[in-house]
């Protein structure tokens, strides 16, 4: 599913602590930084931690007429409920890369969608902190979407994180280059 990244539709989909707001926001930054025009809609229940999150980011070369999504090119799935929720939705030809660890089995899709089986918080616990199981996961949908690398993102991590967080750059760095290291060794 490499893109000529003209024009993509994400969804990040998962449950509040899962860091889902975040990896939008620096997909979102890293985008922009590139010159690409960038929609970013987040999207959380009331109680946050455990509650359901997600956000639909559209990005794109030229200006975006509209930040709704129907049907995304891309969802990327931290846990069951929101593989159920959105993988349906995906366009014909899309991607979903859902997170393996907390998911038990693929879910039934059109065989025209890639599925990236991706034990994101397996990786990230090796790596020292289930914590960056979303940067796992976004390393990963850059590698697979060529849309730009990680290091873009990882180059961005200074700009959405709060600064008493900036000690854990370097291992969120990490996580994104796992995630897509993780995606090479699997796609060839």
């Amino acid at each position: 599913m490499k893109t000529n990244g003209s024009y993509q539709q994400v969804v990040i989909a998962g449950f509040g602590g899962q860091g889902i707001i975040l990896a939008g926001k620096l997909l979102a930054q890293a985008a922009m930084k590139s010159g690409r025009e960038v929609t970013y809609m987040p999207s959380y229940g009331a109680e946050v931690r455990g509650g359901t999150a997600n956000c639909m980011l559209v990005i794109a070369q030229e200006a975006i007429s509209s930040p709704v999504i129907d049907s995304p090119d891309t969802v990327i799935a931290m846990n069951k409920a929101s593989v159920a929720k959105f993988a349906p939705k995906l366009k014909t030809g899309g991607l979903l890369i859902f997170n393996s660890s907390l998911v038990d089995q693929a879910p039934k899709t059109n065989v025209s969608i890639e599925v990236i089986a991706l034990p994101a918080d397996k990786i990230a616990h090796e790596l020292g902190s289930t914590k960056v199981a979303n940067m796992v996961a976004l390393g990963a949908y850059l590698q697979k979407s060529g849309i730009f690398g990680p290091e873009s993102a990882a180059n961005c991590l200074a700009d959405v994180l709060a600064e008493r967080y900036h000690v854990t750059i370097p291992l969120n760095k990490k996580a994104l280059q796992q995630g897509a290291e993780f995606v090479k060794k699997t796609s060839g």
